[in-house]
């Protein structure tokens, strides 16, 4: 969700307006994501690195956060929304935490999609604990995966120019698409989501290996046919 305080910058106005117009923007796309298919949506909030921030902006960001949960649990609950944090909460306020769990134990049995806010996260340190979750028996892949908050990734969409992964589910976004877009995130609208959604459906996702044609020759004619298709 990049962007927030150079749309605010851009426009004359205090960064924390960026961010606040930001939380209506994942407000546009978690109602828009049924309708497009999505029932997984991760979204980055906050980053570890991010305490690196001016203390001021830090804590009108956390502030932000909690007025966002506060506003929308109710309204998540009764739409079928499942909202959850992922990422550290020992550097979180107590009254932060507190409004976290009361926001997962209200949203949980929602079905229709789960959105997972990265709120002091780093994939790099995720991957860490995980690891250390393992440790005495064989580490596999699954092994691995299992400890790990969110499901692999199928599509990632960063905003505001970026063209970078900023720790961010690492591992999961192994096999991801991406999308990368100009617009600043408070600029993202449902539509913006649709043609993602539209450029990832047109992808040609191999995973490593060969699209499935289905061959009436030999090795010979399978490797011209191959050929022709990728030209």
């Amino acid at each position: 969700m990049d962007g927030n305080g150079r749309w605010a910058e851009m426009r004359g106005l205090p960064r924390i307006t960026g961010h606040q117009r930001g939380a209506e923007a994942v407000r546009t796309a978690v109602e828009a994501a049924p309708a497009v298919g999505i029932t997984d949506l991760t979204l980055y909030a906050f980053s570890s690195d991010n305490w690196k921030r001016p203390a001021a902006e830090v804590s009108a960001l956390m502030k932000l956060l909690a007025a966002y949960l506060e506003s929308e649990a109710a309204a998540c609950a009764r739409k079928g929304v499942r909202l959850s944090v992922i990422g550290r909460r020992d550097r979180l306020s107590a009254g932060l935490r507190r409004l976290i769990e009361s926001t997962e134990r209200l949203t949980a049995p929602g079905e229709r999609v789960h959105v997972r806010l990265a709120i002091d996260y780093s994939s790099r340190d995720t991957l860490l604990r995980a690891a250390e979750a393992c440790s005495g028996r064989e580490l596999t892949r699954e092994a691995l995966a299992a400890h790990l908050p969110a499901p692999d990734v199928d599509l990632l969409i960063r905003t505001a120019g970026e063209q970078r992964l900023s720790d961010f589910l690492l591992w999961e976004c192994a096999y991801a698409e991406f999308v990368f877009t100009d617009l600043m995130w408070p600029d993202f609208t449902a539509e913006d989501l649709g043609a993602a959604i539209n450029v990832f459906h047109s992808r040609n996702r191999r995973f490593g290996g060969l699209p499935p044609y289905t061959f009436q020759s030999g090795a010979t004619g399978a490797r011209d046919h191959h050929e022709a298709t990728r030209s």
